[in-house]
């Protein structure tokens, strides 16, 4: 049997700036993987080339052309672009731009998200309830506990029989879940699962992971510690009398800009509802494969918790949920509502997590239809999210009669071919983002992105082929500064990062920089704060300010698949220090796994180390760092781990 390995090596090119920083030029912030695309925009110049060069402007290291002028519908600019992909030396440079001036510094390397990854994922313990931030683990943003949710009253519009209005609960933990200081179960339904995800595909990266919380060195990788704690939040808003689950636990209105000891009104649990039931039950069958191997127990927890709020919900379809009005001499409540008419993908979504969780046929009849239209994930829209777990779980569900398999793959693969066909034919900016023009710059417009991006790995992840990588990789970059502002919209990260987030801690704290590892929510035709908005260019309808939440307010949801993209490009790109490639498996039985090719660059040979499933002759097709296929050759390969040493001149 013929095996398809496709490798990708990187090839080296090596080529008076200035002395004038230029916001026009934009691109990635805080850096570029040594053999990956790597592309500049430059806005409203004239000039016909450019150069990288030397943080001090002194060295010139590469030049190369501009492309022609293009107008992007989104921003009304005229921009070229600047594709420097081949150039791979390490290293901090800059963009120079003949009359026009020099970038912000980016850097090179082989670990360029690492860092990014990091504090994505830190933002959340910056976000945690109930506990105080230490100075060991939070640095100049530590700060006291607030919220510990040990009395937290069940309203009437929440009360059962066995729960009456009035009844206190204890539901310590969570995280807060977006500018304020309350915690939603639809909303960490698809933030819970996204970051579940990163772990259950990117295992490896995970694994070794520090990120200097309180649980680090413990027995539980430390981005399923951080995850944890807000499972434990979760399984609290469970009632066990009847398994519904309790929509948010919220104040009665939101508190003003104060840290959070200083926010101590009455906290409640407000009414069951069927997109909570459905999203908690499909979270907790995903902890529960994931956990099992580390915690047996808990995990079962987990399991035991998703069957009953299943019952749940399909014993109520159709429960929406509204924030209830003042009655019985309890408030009226105006915190966020995550409101949603349309039930029938949490329904799915639940059934496809616990149809995977526990091989149950059951569970399939109500889950994946091959007639279902899938999109952007968004928490009202989640049945994208089981459509990835089936995907990803295909092989070990195709003896229970999974007959979907082909059906699943195409439809995440359509979309994803949508995508790249915009990016490298279409988009001024080359990147994914503008897709779906005006309407891709929603409210939080920023994970729109980086859940194409997310549907663009998951392609990535059934076909290795690499348009998808790049297309992803793209909307990072548009993420880190590729953008019609300029700005690198997560905190802390960049030379000119977003600073007056709205988000509560960040504007109370008296520090200048916000808390850092948070994604705002970006650009937006949304209204409402009162704030200046571009009805007509969306891309650039964005103002950093921390009164403007209908663009600059941050959410749990919009950092989990900035971390999800981050650290699948890095697990692709690295890991312990060789650089990853890719396998293509043509065959039904996909027993390729991942290769390592090292050193790369090489001086007279590389060599290729990759584990197979049985023996087979495999065709190598070699590719260059644009993506070219440069060379084929043909090896015979055995069942286990092989090592192959291939000439440099085979290139």
């Amino acid at each position: 049997m013929t095996r398809i390995i496709q490798i990708m090596l990187a090839l080296v090119s090596y080529g008076t700036i200035m002395a004038q920083l230029s916001t026009s030029i934009r691109l990635n912030q805080a850096g570029f993987f040594a053999n990956g695309s790597k592309i500049a925009v430059i806005s409203g110049s004239t000039a016909t080339t450019f150069s990288v060069r030397s943080t001090d402007r002194q060295t010139s290291y590469y030049t190369g052309n501009l492309s022609t002028a293009a107008t992007w519908a989104q921003s009304g600019e005229s921009v070229k672009t600047a594709d420097f992909s081949s150039f791979i030396q390490m290293g901090t440079f800059v963009i120079d731009v003949p009359g026009l001036g020099y970038s912000y510094p980016f850097t090179i390397g082989n670990d360029a998200f690492v860092e990014l990854n990091r504090k994505l994922i830190r933002g959340y313990y910056y976000n945690r309830t109930s506990t105080a931030i230490d100075a060991t683990h939070g640095g100049k943003w530590a700060r006291n506990a607030g919220h510990p949710d040990d009395k937290v009253v069940v309203l009437p519009a929440a009360a059962s029989t066995l729960r009456p209005a009035g009844t206190v609960l204890s539901c310590p933990k969570g995280w807060y879940d977006a500018g304020d200081y309350n915690s939603y179960i639809v909303n960490s339904g698809i933030s819970t699962y996204t970051l579940l995800a990163s772990y259950e595909h990117f295992s490896s990266y995970y694994d070794t992971l520090n990120l200097n919380i309180p649980e680090s060195g413990g027995a539980l990788p430390d981005i399923l510690d951080e995850i944890k704690w807000n499972l434990d939040w979760m399984l609290t808003m469970q009632d066990p009398n009847d398994g519904g689950v309790y929509t948010k636990k919220t104040n009665a209105s939101f508190d003003g800009f104060v840290m959070p000891d200083k926010a101590v009104t009455t906290r409640y649990v407000v009414q069951k509802s069927t997109a909570a039931a459905f999203d908690f039950a499909a979270v907790m069958a995903v902890a529960y494969r994931i956990y099992k191997k580390f915690d047996a127990v808990y995990a079962n927890k987990c399991l035991d918790a998703a069957k009953s709020a299943y019952v749940w919900g399909a014993a109520n379809p159709s429960v929406t949920f509204t924030n209830p009005a003042a009655q019985s001499g309890y408030p009226a409540v105006s915190t966020g509502g995550y409101g949603d008419n349309t039930l029938t993908d949490e329904y799915e979504w639940a059934a496809n997590e616990l149809y995977i969780a526990t091989q149950n046929e059951s569970y399939y009849a109500k889950g994946y239809k091959s007639t279902t239209t899938y999109s952007v994930p968004s928490w009202a829209t989640v049945n994208t999210l089981g459509l990835f777990s089936l995907a990803y779980h295909r092989k070990n569900l195709t003896a229970l009669g999974f007959a979907d398999t082909t059906t699943v793959k195409n439809k995440i693969i359509a979309m994803a071919n949508t995508y790249t066909t915009y990016q490298k034919s279409s988009s001024p900016y080359k990147i994914v983002m503008g897709q779906g023009a005006n309407k891709d710059f929603v409210w939080g417009s920023n994970s729109f992105a980086a859940n194409q991006a997310m549907i663009l790995i998951n392609a990535y992840l059934i076909n290795k082929n690499i348009d998808f990588l790049n297309a992803a990789v793209s909307n990072v970059d548009y993420l880190l500064g590729r953008n019609a502002t300029g700005y690198s919209y997560v905190t802390g990260v960049g030379a000119k990062p977003v600073m007056n987030i709205h988000h509560r801690p960040s504007g109370a704290d008296g520090i200048v920089d916000p808390v850092p590892g948070l994604l705002s929510g970006g650009p937006s035709g949304s209204t409402g704060d009162k704030c200046s908005n571009n009805a007509t260019y969306l891309a650039i309808s964005f103002v950093d300010s921390t009164s403007c939440y209908t663009k600059n307010e941050i959410a749990i949801n919009w950092n989990a698949p900035a971390v999800y993209i981050t650290g699948a490009t890095e697990q692709f790109r690295t890991y312990n220090g060789q650089i990853l490639t890719n396998v293509q498996d043509n065959s039904s039985s996909e027993a390729m796994s991942l290769l390592q090719v090292y050193p790369v660059p090489a001086a007279t040979t590389v060599k290729l180390m990759f584990h197979a499933q049985e023996t087979a002759l495999a065709d190598l097709d070699l590719y260059g760092a644009l993506g070219e296929r440069v060379s084929q050759l043909k090896v015979n390969v055995q069942g286990g781990q092989n090592e192959v040493e291939l000439p440099v001149y085979s290139l």
